[in-house]
């Protein structure tokens, strides 16, 4: 499988706190990846260090090419949506489109007419005076109208509502993902991005925990749940988390058991991920 991103022994400090500690990673090419974390696991320190923003100690590589070496003709191959959105106040939406096209020697403007017209953004407003969801669905036409090999995403949809949330992510699909491109996003609403994730990674405290494709994942993982009174049985396999309910005792289990009387299921990415980052 050809990769596109190779991370080794990248480690990060900020004084006396030690945000990555030897990460090593592989992302492939043609996949949807879902870095996650809790808030201050070390998610956006590493997109950061991928995008060279910050000074780290290893190496990082775009397509078999060191950033070093890459320096600012890496941006034409890879674009990344903040958390936080950039764009100039002053400036109306159509100024705003014109600057970044004129910017960007990826634009392709078949598909900004396209996205644009189907986004109802008021292209005479200035910037200011848009919403919250508005900027964010402005930033991420921007992005969409790029001709790009890596999308990178820092928390996406924070403070968005439920709608422009799934506007967002069906416009991910639709407009940019096929076979050929990469898209990393990093959240910590694992819920959210589930159900379009390939592969998935798990950082804590600036250690990666898991990095698995979905489908193995949910291979190695099983909810049983039984009567209360076989909690005991339950218990002999050593269940990562255990809830009670209604007279039954759920436990998420590592592998495939077989209990009598006990029900089956295939547990969610949150199930597996609460259980390991609270280990």
């Amino acid at each position: 499988m050809e990769h596109v991103i190779d991370i080794k022994e990248l480690t990060k400090d900020y004084k006396q706190v030690r945000a990555l500690e030897n990460v090593d990673l592989q992302i492939p090419k043609g996949r949807i990846v879902g870095l996650l974390g809790k808030n201050g696991a070390g998610k956006s320190t590493m997109l950061k260090c991928l995008l060279d923003f910050l000074k780290y100690e290893g190496d990082i590589a775009f397509f078999g090419k060191s950033t070093k070496e890459w320096k600012h003709e890496l941006h034409t191959k890879v674009a990344f949506i903040p958390d936080v959105s950039g764009l100039d106040p002053r400036l109306t939406v159509q100024e705003t489109i014109d600057y970044v096209s004129g910017m960007n020697p990826t634009w392709n403007w078949d598909k900004a007419e396209r996205l644009f017209a189907k986004s109802e953004l008021p292209r005479d407003q200035k910037v200011k005076n848009l919403s919250k969801g508005m900027k964010t669905k402005l930033y991420l036409m921007l992005t969409l109208a790029k001709d790009v090999d890596i999308l990178l995403l820092d928390e996406p949809t924070l403070g968005l509502d439920i709608v422009f949330r799934k506007e967002f992510y069906d416009l991910l699909l639709g407009e940019f993902f096929d076979e050929t491109k990469t898209v990393l996003i990093s959240t910590h609403q694992v819920a959210e991005v589930e159900n379009i994730l390939q592969d998935v990674i798990f950082i804590d405290h600036g250690h990666i925990k898991l990095h698995e494709d979905m489908n193995t994942l949910k291979s190695n993982w099983s909810v049983v749940e039984v009567p209360a009174d076989k909690e005991d049985e339950l218990m002999a396999f050593n269940p990562k988390s255990k809830t009670k309910t209604l007279g039954k005792v759920r436990g998420l289990v590592e592998g495939k058991i077989t209990l009598p009387g006990a029900d089956y299921a295939v547990p969610s990415v949150s199930d597996i991920f609460v259980a390991m980052v609270n280990e």
